[in-house]
């Protein structure tokens, strides 16, 4: 009778090779497919190496934003705060900076002190939303929507909502425009954090740990899993990696603003959705991620080369999130059955 059901099982899958598809990645390949037809059409520029190779350099900061957010996805959560992350992380280390080049002579050691300072922040961006997530119980999205907001302000009122300047030249000639074996720093920064975490992920305990805790959070305390230490650790890593994305936009505009990175949640999230990690945790693969948020840069792309106004680019954001999760909802009863 087993024989007869497995049987069964793989003839459906021969016979629908798009479900097995849609089953086992989600929707982004099919979206990638429709968006690559339809901007193609609107513009000959679209598929052109000098543009495609654009997208991919500007993609660079959303993948490292959406890696941060996966953690916090397929541990059950997700991160409304990493764009408050990325402005604190921006506006800490610039004043930082600011503060050391009066201080210190060495740009080595200016640029260092702002880097960690930034990282400081954002660790304690991560460390109380986890916290609040974890221990205190707190619904993931009433934690981090208020830490944003209180984040948010703060970054408002140490600027006066005017960008910081002064950074030492070092700091963005490194950061935000150099190269090291002809790769763009950001890019050559964002291969290493795409290989660590792909590690992380697949080959380590920890990686297990949040898959297990994410996909049922029960039986993994069950299974003598410190599901609130998971959990911490895993809103600590997401905003420690929206930290790094917002020193790298900070050494590319060359001043601390706090405004950087407020669209970075919605973004993060319609990434990761779109490329397969369940809203209800436990599901989610390094590289769709990374695919996810080419895609979502992409569709930008397109949508600016055929001229489309940025209101209307929010709009066709918001509905392809939405699209993405009813996607999700069809894929996890399919799973289901």
């Amino acid at each position: 009778m087993t024989d007869v059901s497995v049987s069964a099982q793989n003839k459906s899958r021969r016979a629908n090779p798009l479900k097995t598809l849609f089953i086992r990645v989600g929707v982004l390949p099919f979206f990638l497919a429709i968006a690559l037809v339809v901007f193609s059409f609107m513009s000959s520029k679209f598929l052109t190496g000098q543009n495609l190779v654009n997208v991919a350099r500007q993609s660079v900061y959303l993948v490292l934003v959406s890696l941060g957010q996966m953690l916090v996805l397929v541990s059950g959560g997700f991160d409304l705060s990493v764009g408050t992350a990325i402005a604190l992380t921006s506006v800490v280390s610039a004043l930082s900076m600011v503060w050391a080049s009066g201080m210190f002579d060495s740009a080595l050691m200016i640029i260092t002190i702002g880097i960690l300072a930034g990282g400081f922040t954002a660790l304690l961006v991560g460390l109380i939303n986890g916290v609040g997530v974890a221990y205190f119980e707190v619904s993931p999205f009433i934690m981090t929507l208020g830490v944003s907001s209180v984040g948010a302000g703060l970054a408002l009122f140490m600027t006066g909502g005017i960008p910081i300047s002064g950074l030492p030249f070092a700091f963005g000639d490194t950061f935000g425009f150099g190269r090291w074996l002809g790769i763009p720093v950001p890019v050559f920064i964002a291969l290493i954090c795409i290989a660590v975490m792909w590690v992380m992920m697949s080959r380590t305990p920890l990686g297990t740990r949040i898959y297990a805790v994410g996909g049922n959070i029960k039986a993994a305390h069950l299974s003598a899993i410190d599901t609130k230490k998971t959990l911490v650790l895993a809103y600590v890593l997401c905003s420690l990696i929206a930290s790094l994305t917002g020193l790298l936009l900070t050494a590319r505009v060359e001043s601390g603003e706090a405004n950087l990175g407020g669209t970075m949640a919605l973004e993060s999230i319609a990434a990761c959705v779109i490329a397969g990690v369940s809203l209800r945790g436990g599901i989610g693969r390094v590289q769709n991620v990374v695919l996810g948020a080419f895609f979502i840069v992409m569709v930008q792309n397109g949508m600016n080369l055929a001229r489309v106004s940025s209101y209307m680019q929010m709009v066709l954001l918001g509905a392809l999130l939405i699209l993405a999760v009813i996607f999700d909802q069809i894929r996890y009863r399919m799973m289901m059955r």
